[in-house]
């Protein structure tokens, strides 16, 4: 057996979210020797960087990690943040992970005696085997004009963002129409505070249809199980914005259009500041159209199915748009509109510049087959679309987990084999 100068564990998991709890439930369960590495605390991002608001977008029958499942009195809810947060602790009291919190990993590189190397904050450590569960959302995205902005003017990310009284007095610049920056929009709105809303491409889809959920029906149609590579576009799903909807008040749809008739400002796509003027390009009414053909496509999608099994289920009149731009705005000038913030929800970046080893392609992100890439003992989980469209929600990460632990386990009674 080698022995390490440095701490040595067989398996070491970087992240303590729910994707390295999922792992390290296999793992302690599998009788693994393995150590979970959580720069800041368990799971801290559901307390840390959402807004008072929050609530979960998949129902709570879905929320189900390795040996755990919601148990609680509403199913067809939707969990706000800090229920969330308690419940995922709750999963750590069931089997007390082997979690190191307050530890970064600095670099992490190929030994060259087999295995890997971590540079961390607790010290030098080596291990078999590296699962990377850190998520694929480091770096809040803000695009480079913002420095424009006068600095009068709050900015925040939609990370940063906790309620609508920790912002100035007046009107909200809101930008993108993911699922942050629509429901970001909907609680400035419901706050009493006038918002306009730079709207991207991302579609939406309706919260209820034929008396169920949507996420239902798409859960019995198999939808959230089928592999990325059998999708349309294939590996490209990756770069998909999610559809934007609610759990908000019990779960409904978030429809832009009926927000404008009440009085929110709508615009196409934020192109450029300058001299205190926001400049949109000409695609509103193209983001809306687009939107709205996703969700009716979807509901063709339910009603095939309930056609094909010969299902019951009552008939719903299909949505009718309840507004239209007469007229795109180009430009907003912002102090003579009362704008005193602009919170920016257009994404993240990933950051593995610390991670050195060849399983990223051009454009940073990892290359991988459900996580296991062509490092052998390097593994990455809960990233969106790691296997299917579930995998970066709780539906399917114990999925993944499972496939990833099966794999690991094998290594590692290999490698003491041998």
């Amino acid at each position: 057996m080698t022995t390490y100068s440095t701490e040595h564990h067989d398996v070491i998991v970087i992240g303590g979210g729910q994707a390295g709890l999922s792992i390290s439930w296999h793992l302690t369960r599998n009788g693994i020797d393995h150590v979970v590495l959580e720069r800041d605390t368990i799971a801290h991002e559901w307390s840390d960087t959402r807004w008072d608001n929050f609530t979960l977008v998949t129902p709570n029958w879905q929320c189900v990690l390795p040996g755990y499942r919601y148990d609680g009195p509403d199913p067809h809810g939707f969990m706000a943040r800090d229920e969330v947060f308690a419940w995922l602790q709750g999963y750590v009291r069931t089997f007390d992970p082997p979690v190191r919190e307050g530890v970064q990993v600095n670099d992490l590189t190929v030994a060259p005696t087999g295995g890997f190397a971590l540079g961390t904050s607790a010290g030098p450590m080596h291990a078999d085997q590296v699962v990377v569960a850190a998520g694929g959302y480091h770096i809040p995205t803000i695009p480079r004009f913002a420095e424009k902005l006068p600095a009068s003017i709050t900015q925040l990310h939609s990370a940063q963002y906790r309620n609508a009284d920790e912002l100035p007095d007046g009107a909200v610049l809101v930008v993108g129409t993911g699922q942050s920056g629509a429901q970001i929009a909907e609680d400035l709105h419901l706050a009493g505070r006038q918002v306009h809303l730079a709207v991207g491409n991302a579609p939406r889809v309706a919260r209820f249809y034929r008396g169920r959920d949507c996420v239902a029906w798409l859960h019995d149609m198999g939808h959230y199980d089928i592999p990325i590579q059998d999708q349309p576009g294939g590996l490209g799903k990756r770069e998909n914005t999610n559809h934007y909807v609610t759990g908000r008040g019990g779960g409904r749809d978030i429809d832009l259009r009926a927000f404008a008739r009440q009085g929110m400002g709508l615009c196409g796509r934020l192109i450029d500041i300058d001299s205190g003027t926001a400049y949109f390009d000409l695609s509103l009414a193209k983001s809306l159209d687009h939107a709205d053909a996703v969700a009716e496509s979807i509901k063709d999608s339910i009603d095939a199915y309930i056609a094909r099994e010969h299902l019951t289920a009552p008939v719903e009149e299909r949505y009718t748009p309840v507004w239209h731009p007469e007229s795109e705005p180009t430009e907003l000038d912002l102090a003579a509109h009362g704008i005193t913030s602009v919170l920016w929800s257009v994404g993240f970046r990933t950051d593995y510049r610390w991670l050195r080893a060849g399983v990223f392609d051009g454009e940073g992100h990892p290359c991988h087959n459900r996580g296991v890439t062509t490092t052998s003992g390097l593994y990455f989980l809960g990233l969106p679309w790691l296997h299917t469209w579930g995998s970066g929600r709780f539906a399917a990460i114990a999925r993944d987990a499972e496939y990833l632990a099966d794999r690991i386990t094998v290594a590692a009674h290999t490698s003491a084999v041998a």
